[in-house]
């Protein structure tokens, strides 16, 4: 059986305004092993985004721990959590944590040269890029990439230091059928190479794509 590479344990996540209080999270609990893809699923405002910030250590539980590849994540000092976060997890947003003057080779290399990493065998940038489908794109900076071109820079900036687990929000959110189809083929390709793949969406091909789906409902696991 392969082994949990990511374990979260009854997240709760509490947001004050004032005297109002709104639970974003209610006792989500979850297990992601190598070689999976799981789609969190739920209406806007169902806390998916909340999950995913807290199992990557850039929020924290309010309740609750959460361990990446048999380490604690959650209760930490935001720059031990940015060094485990750099070690164990890639993060894919919508292009907006690429370097606006930087090129993609020159975005995944920065990356690479994080502080806090071990030293290891590093996976060479450009071949980095050539897994995410964007090597022919190198040289091109943020503004001149279409939105499918950015999706796959997003990716291979969170390929960058080859981590266990990728988890995406919403990659797929402006791309048409086509173009969502070729992500979602790279983003399995990951979970068959022998990571955990989690995804966060709204669309019908990312369910359909995975092994696995979490649906969430008010800050609750419902199925």
């Amino acid at each position: 059986m392969n082994a949990v590479v990511l374990r979260a344990d009854r997240l709760y996540r509490f947001y004050r305004a004032g005297d109002e209080e709104t639970l974003a999270l209610q006792g989500v609990s979850l297990e992601l092993v190598p070689g999976e893809l799981v789609a969190v699923v739920g209406p806007s405002g169902s806390g998916k985004s909340t999950l995913l910030a807290c199992l990557t250590g850039l929020d924290e539980p309010s309740g609750g721990t959460v361990w990446v590849d048999g380490v604690r994540l959650s209760h930490r000092p935001d720059a031990e959590r940015s060094r485990i976060r750099a070690r164990h997890l890639g993060v894919m947003t919508q292009g907006d944590n690429l370097f606006e003057h930087l090129s993609v080779l020159a975005n995944v290399q920065l990356a690479q040269r994080l502080p806090g990493l071990a030293r290891r065998a590093a996976v060479p940038a450009t071949a980095v890029l050539e897994s995410a489908g964007v090597a022919d794109r190198r040289d091109a900076v943020a503004s001149q990439l279409s939105g499918g071109e950015l999706a796959r820079a997003a990716l291979a900036l969170a390929l960058a230091n080859d981590p266990q687990v990728l988890v995406a929000d919403e990659p797929t959110g402006e791309l048409d059928e086509a173009t969502e189809h070729r992500l979602l083929g790279l983003l399995r390709a990951r979970a068959d190479d022998g990571r955990a793949v989690l995804v966060a969406s709204h669309s019908p091909a990312v369910r359909r794509a995975a092994d696995r789906v979490l649906a969430l409902e008010d800050g609750r696991l419902v199925g």
